[in-house]
């Protein structure tokens, strides 16, 4: 094991930082057909994602399922901006707080106080932070390697409670798939897996399949 003083948490994980998987400044969107299954119900319709990042769902009437259908398509797409590392987190001091086989786990001190990420093999595979007055906290089991950066595969997110630090969520359980499409290496998103447990603890899955995916000009 590392002699604790010589890690160097803020440039580990600036170089995991800069291992994820992102796109090129100049996207400019996409789209394709979508279908969401959620238990034996099926929605099928079309797509178009925009360089906005503002997804528009078509022929499906159902609002609740046009909502779910979009935030997953926002969500993936805002993890893809690329941004500088020293324009996020230049404000903030990443401190050593353990060293285990699970990888270096680090809390943050300066701008965003409080927040916590694991690091293990440039990768990040715990993410504790506020976003919007609420904790999330993310594991992530399994990483996909594009060859040009590192994508989230399997892992589950949890909203927590930042007064009591209690769950105030049901744990989801994310299986993520990628497909390259155009001449550039785009990975997007190609089906997404959601398991939980109910209020009546029944497990329910919910996927979401994207295909006949294109490339906007």
């Amino acid at each position: 094991m590392d002699n604790l003083k010589e890690i160097n948490c803020k440039e580990i994980f600036r170089k995991a930082y800069e291992s994820r998987y992102t796109w090129r400044n100049n996207f400019n969107g996409y789209q394709g057909k979508c279908t969401f299954l959620n238990n034996n119900d099926i929605y099928k319709g079309n797509f178009v994602l925009g360089k906005d990042f503002k997804p528009n769902i078509q022929k499906i009437e159902d609002e609740n399922v046009v909502k779910s259908i979009a935030s997953q398509l926002f969500e993936v797409c805002i993890h893809r901006v690329k941004r500088e590392f020293a324009s996020v987190h230049s404000e903030n001091n990443f401190n050593l707080f353990k060293n285990s086989e699970s990888g270096i786990e680090m809390n943050v001190s300066g701008k965003n106080q409080g927040d916590k990420y694991r690091v293990k093999n440039s990768c990040i595979n715990m993410v504790y932070r506020k976003i919007h007055g609420n904790i999330i906290e993310i594991f992530v089991e399994d990483f996909f390697d594009t060859g040009i950066g590192f994508l989230s595969k399997k892992y589950t997110s949890q909203r927590i409670d930042p007064n009591t630090l209690d769950a105030i969520s049901q744990k989801l359980e994310y299986e993520d798939e990628f497909i390259n499409i155009g001449k550039e290496d785009y990975w997007i998103l190609s089906s997404r897996t959601i398991k939980y447990f109910n209020q009546k603890q029944e497990e329910e899955i919910q996927k979401f399949v994207f295909d006949e995916l294109c490339l906007l000009n």
